[in-house]
């Protein structure tokens, strides 16, 4: 259960950044009473777009920080002062599932179905505390010291940024650059622009539109189905190399998203097994259902005892 103690940041003693993004960074810390090691979580105030959801975001944290759930990062404290909110969560030294991906060109099907496997379990895990977390991405994903998932940054994004809202695209510029179809780009050098470009896409304000399901854009009204979404994206990046939508431009990838029955194309020249493609599209909430998310859960459970493939690498 989260700590109510009066902590301060003299409380503890910084040993090095771990992570930088959009609102903040990341710093490994020593608490200086028991030693005990922390990822701390700084998230500047003045840099979130929305100030009154502040209260929001710490009422639904700590919410979730009670569940105690395996597939959930863990967060012992918190506090804030004028500038930021702390928050002081496990160390967890196996990094994210973004960096992983940026070092390999693309993960094996085996090593792939390990992955999935577990963030299946985990976001099933939430679903059933009755929350949506909106904001799956492999930068959520992290990776304990034996590779195994937990979800990270629960209601931290939620509202917060542009990348979720639709009036951010149509008010934007409509000169372009060229998408990456547009260019021919084989599917190696799709991949490489993409890597190039990811890290500076995380600590972006905006953040990439390429996870969000369409029906979070709209803003019509949505359901748990968008975290299922936001899977079947990341499952075809381990496999492909690069997320499905991607583009020049978070302006061509939203374009993109709202238009996928005529962008999700598989490129023939990286071999996949049909096995996987048929996974993936029925991880498209528009495919799919609760029962066929249960079924799904109730194949992969075994393959957590099963597989060898545990590790970050």
């Amino acid at each position: 259960r989260l700590k109510r103690t009066r902590l301060g940041l003299d409380d503890f003693e910084s040993l090095k950044v771990i992570g930088r993004g959009a609102f903040g960074e990341v710093r490994l810390v020593q608490k200086k009473d028991t030693g005990h090691v922390y990822a701390m979580k700084i998230l500047r105030k003045a840099d979130m777009l929305e100030k009154e959801q502040v209260g929001h975001i710490r009422a639904e944290r700590d919410i979730l920080v009670q569940a105690d759930s395996l597939w959930v990062v863990k967060m012992f404290y918190s506090f804030q002062d004028k500038q930021n909110l702390y928050l002081l969560m496990e160390f967890l030294p196996g990094g994210d599932m973004m960096t992983l991906l940026m070092k390999k060109d693309t993960l094996s099907e085996e090593e792939a179905q390990f992955y999935v496997a577990e963030t299946v379990l985990a976001i099933d895990s939430i679903h059933q505390l009755g929350f949506i977390h909106r904001d799956i991405k492999p930068d959520n994903l992290l990776l304990d010291s034996k590779g195994h998932v937990k979800l990270s940054d629960f209601g931290l994004c939620t509202g917060l940024k542009k990348a979720h809202r639709t009036e951010f695209y149509r008010n934007l510029s409509h000169n372009l650059t060229n998408d990456f179809t547009s260019q021919n780009m084989n599917s190696k050098r799709k991949a490489e622009t993409w890597k190039r470009n990811r890290r500076q896409l995380a600590f972006s304000t905006v953040g990439t539109p390429d996870y969000i399901a369409p029906e979070v854009f709209m803003q019509t009204g949505y359901n748990k189905l968008c975290d299922w979404w936001s899977l079947g994206v990341i499952m075809y990046e381990m496999l492909i190399g690069y997320p499905p939508f991607c583009s020049e431009t978070p302006q061509e990838t939203y374009k993109k998203v709202m238009n996928w029955k005529e962008t999700l194309i598989f490129p023939p020249e990286v071999p996949i097994s049909d096995r996987a493609k048929h996974l993936i599209l029925r991880l498209e909430p528009h495919l799919t259902s609760p029962v066929v998310i249960k079924h799904l859960i109730l194949r992969l459970e075994p393959h957590l005892y099963s597989s060898n493939t545990s590790s970050s690498g």
